[in-house]
Order: C-alpha cells, then sequence, then structure tokens
C-alpha cells in the first residue's frame, strides 16, 4: 500500500509524497522560471545535489532565524521574486524547515493574490507536523506570530535523508512535536510512541511510520477543521506552556522539547485537579522525559511564566485558555485561573523542581 496520499483542504487539495532523492524530485517538478526558495543552511549543505538546479533556475537563499521570519524581510525576498521574472503562472518551490515554509507560505498566498507553490521540509518538525495543514506565521516587530494564512501547498516531498545531517536536538524536538499528537489520538498510539521512540533513531523505517501516523492524525483533525476553529485547536495542548517557556527561556530551549515540558504542565495540573490519577501522570511522564532528558531548563521565573502565558493570542479577556486532559485521546480547551489555584499549581511544580525527576 503507497504511503502517499492526499489532504482534503477548502483552498485546494494536496498531496503529501514519500521519496528516496530530493533532487530528483526537484527535477521532476521544476519548470521555467519557476523559484526555488532555499534554507542557506541547507544549500550548502546539499550543494553537490543543489548547485546545478540553482544555476539553471532563479533562486533566492533564506535565513532561517526567528528575525528572518518578520514582515518586514519579506520586502526584499518579493523583490527578487519579481525582478527574477516570477509570473503569477509560475510556482514557488521552498526547501528548508519551518521558517521558510512559513516565508514561502506567505509569499504564495500574496503574490498575485495566490501562486501555486510546493514543499520540501527538510527537518523532522516540518516533516511530522506542519507540512500540512496550511498555517503560515509572521512576526511583525516584536509582535510574535501575528501575521499569517492558511493556504497549504500543492504537494509535499518528505525524504527522511535530511534528518542524517540535523543536530540531535533537532531531532529531539521533531519527535517531542510528534508525541503531542500521539497522546492526543489513543492508548494504542500513546504505547506506539513509547515503544518506537529509541529505535527511531537509528531505524528509518521505524521513524517512517511514526512521521506517517503522526500527519495522519494531525490530517484527520484539520479535513474537519481547516481553519482552527474549533476541534483542530486541541492541537494546543502543551503549547500555551511550551510557548510559554521558550518565551521566559529566550527560545534556548528547542520547539518540541518546550511543548513536551508544556504537556507536563498540563498533565501535572489535570492530576492536581483530579482528572487523571498519578499513575498516568507517571506514565506520560516517562515518555515525555525522553524529550528533555539530554537539555536542562534552569530555574523558571515564576511570574514571567505567567507573564507569558498571559501573552497567548489564544487567549480571550483575562482568562487563560489551556489544554487539559482526562485521559489519552481526551483532552480538552478550558480557561486556567493563574491568579488563584493555577498559580498554586505552577509554582508547585517549578519550585518543588517536578520537571527534574
Amino acid at each position: 500500500m503507497s504511503k502517499n496520499f492526499t489532504v482534503k483542504s477548502n483552498v485546494h487539495d494536496y498531496s503529501v509524497h514519500f521519496v528516496d532523492d530530493f533532487a530528483l524530485s526537484l527535477q521532476e517538478v521544476l519548470n521555467p522560471n519557476d523559484m526555488l526558495l532555499i534554507d542557506e543552511h541547507i544549500a550548502r549543505l546539499y550543494n553537490t545535489k543543489l548547485d546545478p538546479l540553482c544555476s539553471a533556475f532563479p533562486h533566492v537563499f533564506l535565513e532561517a532565524s526567528e528575525e528572518a521570519k518578520s514582515y518586514e524581510r519579506i520586502g526584499p525576498v518579493l523583490e527578487q521574486l519579481i525582478q527574477g521574472g516570477f509570473r503569477k503562472n509560475n510556482k514557488i518551490v521552498a526547501i528548508g524547515g519551518g521558517v521558510t515554509q512559513d516565508i514561502a507560505t506567505f509569499i504564495s498566498a500574496n503574490l498575485y493574490r495566490g501562486v501555486e507553490w510546493h514543499f520540501f521540509p527538510t527537518t523532522l518538525l516540518a516533516q511530522a507536523d506542519s507540512c500540512i495543514g496550511g498555517k503560515s506565521s509572521l512576526n511583525f516587530g516584536n509582535y510574535k506570530n501575528l501575521l499569517g494564512s492558511f493556504y497549504p501547498p500543492w504537494k509535499i516531498f518528505i525524504d527522511l535523508a535530511f534528518n542524517q545531517s540535523l543536530p540531535r536536538k533537532e531531532l529531539v524536538s521533531g519527535l517531542g512535536e510528534m508525541t503531542h499528537f500521539f497522546f492526543l489520538s489513543s492508548k494504542e498510539d500513546f504505547e506506539l510512541i513509547r515503544d518506537s521512540y529509541q529505535t527511531s533513531f537509528e531505524d528509518k523505517e521505524v521513524l517512517e511510520k511514526l512521521i506517517h501516523r503522526s500527519l495522519s492524525i494531525k490530517k484527520h483533525t484539520i479535513e474537519i477543521d481547516e481553519f482552527d476553529r474549533k476541534e483542530r485547536q486541541i492541537f494546543n495542548y502543551g503549547h500555551s506552556f511550551g510557548h510559554a517557556i521558550e518565551s521566559v527561556t529566550h527560545y534556548r530551549i528547542p520547539h518540541g522539547i518546550a511543548v513536551s515540558y508544556g504537556m507536563d504542565i498540563a498533565n501535572y495540573i489535570s492530576m492536581k485537579m483530579g482528572l487523571i490519577d498519578e499513575s498516568l501522570y507517571q506514565q506520560m511522564r516517562d515518555v515525555l522525559k525522553l524529550n528533555w532528558s539530554e537539555f536542562h531548563l534552569g530555574e523558571i521565573d515564576l511570574e514571567a511564566m505567567i507573564s507569558a502565558l498571559r501573552k497567548d493570542k489564544k487567549n480571550i479577556g483575562s482568562q487563560v485558555r489551556v489544554i487539559l486532559t482526562r485521559g489519552l485521546g481526551d483532552m480538552f480547551i478550558t480557561s486556567l485561573d493563574v491568579d488563584g489555584k493555577g498559580r498554586e499549581w505552577l509554582k508547585e511544580y517549578f519550585l518543588t523542581k517536578a520537571y527534574k525527576g
């Protein structure tokens, strides 16, 4: 049975392809005047395969940094595209991770009121999560992820060989993000990530199975709620707390690892509220610890953490919106009072170093 699949979308349906050689797939999809948007780091790492294509097609090298993912930095990229002869009937082909994807999505959705684009994700996090769903987010000044759109690529090509060049922390971060889908899904998927975690670093077939399953879980929900109005919001499990950790640590902690801490905090609060028992909390924690065991979170300023939580764009009014759990596959959206019990539980979590044990 083919591993490839199609995602239904209100914008346009799009396909996901698992490939063995990204360069061959690039040659097949590129037409004259199509534009390559390439993470400059990837361009250096894979210069043998990419240089001949860059010689034959217009291209822009992108800095894959949080600073580059900004409205202010999009202008020069657009200028290069237009000056390079790009027209509405051409397509953009993006090669890179999440930052490259955000930039390519935003440009493709807005240039000439929408142009075709294809995506070759080069990080595990992008391969197993962000490549489908169509979301883009750009920063505006000091405001993070306030601009964006829903505009999926026409085709996605996943080549697991890219993961061989990733530092271990990026692989762990990708697995951390994947873990939240498996927890959201079911006890069976929880057991799959638990039992496959360690071997996925060495066994390509195991990793491919996890990526495919992660995307399948996400596909089911985004086809119901593509524009993040209801069911899809459950994917924020671990993310409100995780984003706050990223903020207070100045993004020293990779995203998927911050989300793993975020899930543990959500589970801890759920346990304190009597929604899950300590045994289940510990079972989930044993898997989450695999994601952070090689990284030191350090001391967390509780007031800074709560301040960051208050700034989350998902909040409504003064209440902090979070995802808690009644068990595997049973997460739900609720409000947390960070001036009352919520503050006490967060203080207890950090002061007792619950996240270290």
